[in-house]
């Protein structure tokens, strides 16, 4: 894969640079590093405004086709824009589930009126979204899943009706809809059956309950589904293919917004490093010969993303999730340990984290969801390296 940029790159990255420069001030200059792991609900309702700012002036769904509303952007172009973004230490977004996971869904297999229906409030940040993918029995090993949904109504266009619950469920308390993978043929089971619908979370029949975490916040939910209804037409594809479209999400999910999420782990790494200069930690060999090693990891993940973007090859999005997961648990255990003695209690009463002590805790989590270390592997050495399957019952 070509690195190099054309001399159109670097006119657009002089122009992000410039129009982050003079965009990020007076108010939006108090959200500059706000948000990321373990802090989404920090100033989110600020941050919600920040991303309307980009969305007003063309700065959302950057690599969407144009006849769809974005810019059409390269994907080099995306990635000096997330480099910038970075560099500017502009605050983290509200509205990576709909702009970089449902839109590019939809633009794949969603239906010219579902597109029409979504899409420009996606780009606007009118509407915010949230992922009803896991359940308590249905994790890692996603094709458990057992919320189920069944069609009602003679006339059209109808209506699906869904019982059930999800877990897990990211920012769900501001979101004004879920994506949600449910059983709508009974009897079926693991991948067959399944169908990926669209949900309004503002109705009687949806109850969203936070999930207080280690980091004290609660960007995570439990979503009970009790007799909630959606329209018939408001399923993504056929009904009961919505395997193959979970699956097409999640592609997604490990593509261009990877970039996005290393937006935040070069922020952190950033911050640990001058953590270790105000310690004086720097001047300790091992801890600075560690340091270097996570930052030739995280340039190793920025290129493993453009490699999985150009093509990538079979197990491309597995051997990332296993590359970035562990890197972040990592820097938050070295990050704890830069800070000394310090980190082992909190600042002040009650359960008052610092900085880094909400990385170290929150990313004990990251080799866990989105798919356990484990089934990662399992997932190379099957259909990579072609050992046997696991026995499952």
């Amino acid at each position: 894969m070509d690195l190099s940029h054309s001399a159109e790159d670097e006119q657009f990255r002089r122009d992000v640079r410039e129009w982050l420069g003079d965009n990020l001030v007076g108010d939006f200059a108090e959200l500059k590093g706000l948000g990321g792991s373990g802090k989404d609900l920090e100033a989110h309702d600020e941050r919600l405004e920040w991303d309307r700012h980009l969305a007003r002036h063309g700065w959302t769904c950057i690599g969407w086709p144009t006849e769809h509303g974005g810019r059409g952007l390269s994907l080099m172009q995306q990635v000096i824009f997330h480099e910038e973004y970075a560099r500017a230490n502009a605050p983290a977004r509200v509205n990576h589930l709909g702009e970089e996971l449902l839109g590019p869904t939809l633009i794949a297999h969603g239906t010219p009126a579902q597109r029409e229906r979504f899409l420009p409030k996606i780009r606007a940040v009118e509407e915010l979204w949230c992922q009803g993918y896991s359940e308590p029995g249905a994790g890692s090993d996603l094709a458990n899943v057992s919320t189920k949904a069944r069609l009602e109504g003679s006339g059209e266009p109808g209506e699906w009706v869904i019982d059930g619950q999800k877990v897990w469920t990211s920012l769900a308390q501001f979101a004004d809809w879920i994506f949600v993978l449910a059983r709508t043929e009974p009897g079926s089971s693991r991948h067959k059956g399944l169908s990926f619908l669209l949900v309004p979370t503002k109705q009687d029949g949806v109850e969203i309950r936070g999930i207080e975490q280690l980091t004290t916040g609660a960007e995570f939910n439990e979503v009970f589904f009790t007799g909630a209804r959606t329209s018939a037409d408001l399923v993504v594809g056929e009904p009961g293919d919505g395997w193959g479209v979970a699956m097409s999400l999640l592609g997604f999910e490990r593509g261009v917004s990877t970039l996005g999420q290393q937006v935040g782990f070069a922020r952190e790494f950033q911050g640990v490093v001058e953590l270790a200069r105000s310690t004086g930690a720097i001047d300790d060999p091992i801890l600075r010969d560690r340091l270097a090693n996570a930052k030739v990891g995280l340039e190793t993940m920025r290129l493993n993303a453009l490699r999985t973007l150009s093509g990538g090859g079979p197990g491309a999005e597995s051997i990332a999730k296993l590359v970035w997961g562990n890197w972040h648990r990592r820097l938050g255990e070295l990050a704890m340990e830069i800070a000394g003695t310090s980190s082992l209690s909190t600042q002040g009463a009650p359960y008052d984290l610092d900085r880094w002590q909400r990385l170290f805790l929150f990313s004990r989590a990251d080799t866990i969801y989105g798919g356990s270390d484990e089934v990662q592997r399992n997932i190379l050495s099957e259909r990579v390296l072609g050992l046997p399957r696991e026995a499952r019952p």
